[in-house]
């Protein structure tokens, strides 16, 4: 392929990265086309500039078609750029969401204040962002939970020491995949390996999916794996009594809605009588309105084109309270637990505006706290492998996992500006 090719190619990828297309049409292409781009802009940003230098050495002949390539690929260069500095920047964004939400004084919650180099980019991960492997974390995997096979199987996340741990938290991770894909060994990585790695207990699950099994197979796993986890942690030294739930898009709808719906006996068929609340929930830009209840155009059309068809395998005319009963912004009572809500400013596959009226009917309703982190320049699926964005992520959900375990932890009420709980009594 030529220079001025290459460029042109870039270019295009490029431009849509910065800005995309909306719609239902173009969203999903928009998506494949700028997120890996948008996640790896410091390495393409470095391939440019060897391209252009390559090009420049080489001495080959200018002309029209010399000086168009070489000014795409300038113009490229300074929208990778651009990208590099709005991933530097997402770092701020989470510290400013966490103060909003939780206030000033949150620090002094976490075992320690975090210092510059607990949150410096990590230069040496994005050298090979898709390896996983952690010295620090060691593994038990294909522990059946369900009857399912394999789709009833997790896998738990220990520190590596051999060193017996006991009633350590624990964070269930749901993987996405619009509940028709997805596998548990490959989302929410970085994230399970870092809380891992701290002492945490990290459950990761997979569930069945459609259009084998329609709705609501999919939460009814989610609950049997919570069901599993407060009967057999402990055994792996984990604290039953404490459990946090998180997962991105279809994982992201699945993580709110099931600590939104603690009990629920049409979602626990069989084991109605199972424990299943959590104490905190972190979705990554989840789905919050299956039934267009807000009247986005995102909602509705996802509702009518993708989720009825594939998912739910019934329209909304027919039956209109699945999807209420299925939709997080329609379940928000007074007992919510708290929430982390994460979204990208530029999702093209769910618009952002789902988690902002989502975090608003949270505020409005629950009693508890409300964090709620609105990234910039930021696409869908971006914590997937590492990155600039991702890191900042993982060091934010950090942070706010290991304040709610303490605040629990220590008899403290987790909402906006800490307070005892005299309910437990208990001093730290």
């Amino acid at each position: 392929m030529s220079f001025l090719r290459r460029q042109t190619v870039l270019a295009a990828l490029v431009a849509n990265a910065v800005r995309p297309p909306k719609g239902r049409r173009a969203g999903v292409p928009a998506f494949f086309a700028g997120w890996m781009l948008t996640e790896t802009a410091p390495q393409v940003l470095a391939l440019t500039a060897v391209d252009i230098a390559t090009h420049l050495t080489r001495g080959r002949r200018q002309g029209r078609a010399a000086t168009a390539g070489l000014a795409l690929a300038g113009a490229s260069a300074l929208g990778l750029a651009r990208m590099v500095q709005q991933s530097a920047k997402v770092a701020d964004r989470f510290e400013d969401a966490l103060v909003e939400g939780l206030g000033v004084d949150y620090v002094e919650q976490l075992d320690q204040a975090p210092d510059p180099a607990d949150l410096a980019t990590p230069w040496r991960r994005l050298a090979r962002p898709f390896s996983f492997k952690d010295e620090g974390v060691r593994v038990i995997r294909d522990v059946a939970y369900s009857d399912a096979g394999r789709r009833g199987h997790l896998d738990i996340y220990l520190p590596a020491a051999e060193d017996a741990i006991e009633d350590a938290p624990v964070l269930l991770q749901v993987h996405g995949g619009a509940w028709v894909l997805g596998d548990k060994e490959h989302q929410g990585r970085p994230l399970m390996n870092q809380m891992a790695a701290k002492g945490w207990v990290c459950v990761a699950i997979n569930y069945r999916l459609s259009p084998r099994d329609p709705w609501p197979a999919h939460i009814v796993d989610v609950k049997r794996a919570i069901a599993w986890i407060k009967d057999n942690i402990a055994d792996y030294g984990g604290d039953p009594d404490y459990l946090a739930i998180t997962g991105g898009s279809a994982g992201g709808h699945l993580t709110a809605l099931a600590a939104l719906t603690p009990g629920d006996p049409d979602f626990q068929p069989g084991f109605e009588d199972a424990d299943t609340s959590v104490q905190a929930a972190v979705p990554f830009y989840g789905i919050y309105d299956f039934a267009g209840s807000t009247g986005l155009t995102n909602a509705i059309g996802m509702r009518d084109y993708f989720l009825g068809p594939r998912v739910m395998q019934t329209t909304w005319d027919d039956a209109p309270e699945v999807y209420e009963a299925a939709s997080p912004i329609l379940r928000i009572t007074p007992d919510a637990p708290d929430f982390f809500v994460i979204h990208g400013e530029v999702d093209t596959l769910v618009a952002v505006e789902q988690a902002r009226l989502f975090v608003a009917a949270l505020r409005r309703t629950s009693q508890r706290s409300v964090v709620f982190a609105e990234l910039p320049g930021t696409h869908h699926a971006f914590d997937v492998f590492h990155s600039i964005r991702s890191g900042a992520a993982v060091h934010a959900v950090d942070r706010y996992l290991t304040w709610h375990w303490n605040t629990w932890r220590h008899g403290l009420e987790a909402d906006s500006g800490v307070e005892p709980e005299e309910l437990r009594g208990e001093s730290a």
